[in-house]
């Protein structure tokens, strides 16, 4: 069943409309001109909707329940794909998944957020809010990775590390700071693609990369709107200026470098033609990497070093 966000009202009227017209449409009634009129003017809606989104308006469809996560772009773009769980240490953490996989003809080290489909998934998943654990899991795949000479491909969507007591009692800070400090290390090529949320820390403990890419209706923030708001305006009600005031869009941190390539997504957003949009992604991730397959270890390391020092310049 079709999910609709707030914005996407008068979308959602136009097909009612149709599936109204489909139902009584039959051998003695023939609808197909008014139905078909009614489909070109959703298409056109939905066009002109999505060319001015706000960047509140885009953390909604970021943030969307039926938008592609990690398992379905693991099954859509990447083949062979074998999970590794566990940091070694405490426990597997289910909101970070990774493992070995192939894109294309090239193997590599995946890993990302996983926020579930549905409310067993969710749970299980921790809403793709990743633990000490999961930050630890990650040092020790890109530890692999190193070794065996694999780059790491890394999808982010969190809305941020999980900020509960048991999180902070394992350390959380400090494996998000090292989980950074691996990719920073990296001796191979990495590229992150910001998929939905990246929010704060928990996101940049997988995209501290020397290629970050991201979809065109995602959003990357040091924090939620809604928390900023909260610290701002005393009320999370404002969050729609919070979004607007803290460039989170893709559109605005490809103008102040902290991202380099913008994905585009389908007409209407990644969850309404998820192929689409896990083909699109899966080019881009290919042609990244075929770039960077040119470069050895000194020269990987110090374009991430120049990348991330170069944010906030001019």
């Amino acid at each position: 069943m079709a999910s609709y966000l707030e914005f996407e009202k008068p979308i959602a009227e136009i097909d009612s409309r149709i599936a109204e017209l489909e139902s009584a449409a039959g051998d003695d009634v023939d609808l197909t001109s008014e139905i078909e009129k009614l489909r070109e003017r959703r298409a056109s809606l939905i066009g002109s909707t999505f060319a001015k989104l706000t960047p509140w308006q885009k953390t909604q469809v970021a943030r969307h329940p039926q938008r592609p996560h990690f398992r379905d772009y693991v099954e859509q773009i990447f083949t062979d794909f074998v999970p590794l769980g566990g940091d070694r240490y405490y426990a597997e953490d289910e909101a970070i998944v990774g493992g070995l996989a192939k894109l294309g003809d090239r193997r590599v080290v995946l890993m990302g957020h996983e926020k579930g489909h549905d409310t067993q998934t969710r749970l299980k998943h921790n809403f793709g809010m990743g633990k000490p654990e999961g930050y630890r899991k990650a040092i020790r795949l890109m530890d692999m990775a190193g070794r065996f000479g694999l780059p790491v491909v890394t999808l982010v969507d969190t809305s941020g590390a999980f900020p509960g007591i048991e999180a902070e009692e394992r350390g959380q800070a400090e494996a998000i700071a090292r989980s950074t400090e691996a990719c920073l290390a990296l001796p191979v090529p990495m590229v992150s693609a910001i998929v939905g949320e990246g929010g704060s820390g928990g996101a940049v403990a997988l995209a501290s990369a020397e290629r970050v890419l991201m979809f065109e209706h995602a959003v990357y923030s040091v924090i939620s709107p809604e928390g900023c708001a909260s610290i701002l305006w005393r009320t999370a009600e404002n969050a729609p200026d919070a979004a607007e005031a803290m460039k989170m869009t893709a559109q605005d941190l490809l103008k102040l470098g902290v991202i380099d390539r913008i994905v585009s997504e389908p007409v209407g957003g990644a969850h309404r033609a998820p192929d689409k949009a896990c083909a699109a992604l899966g080019k881009a991730l290919e042609d990244e990497l075929q770039t960077l397959s040119e470069f050895d270890s000194a020269k990987l390391r110090a374009m991430r070093e120049e990348r991330f020092l170069s944010i906030g310049e001019g």
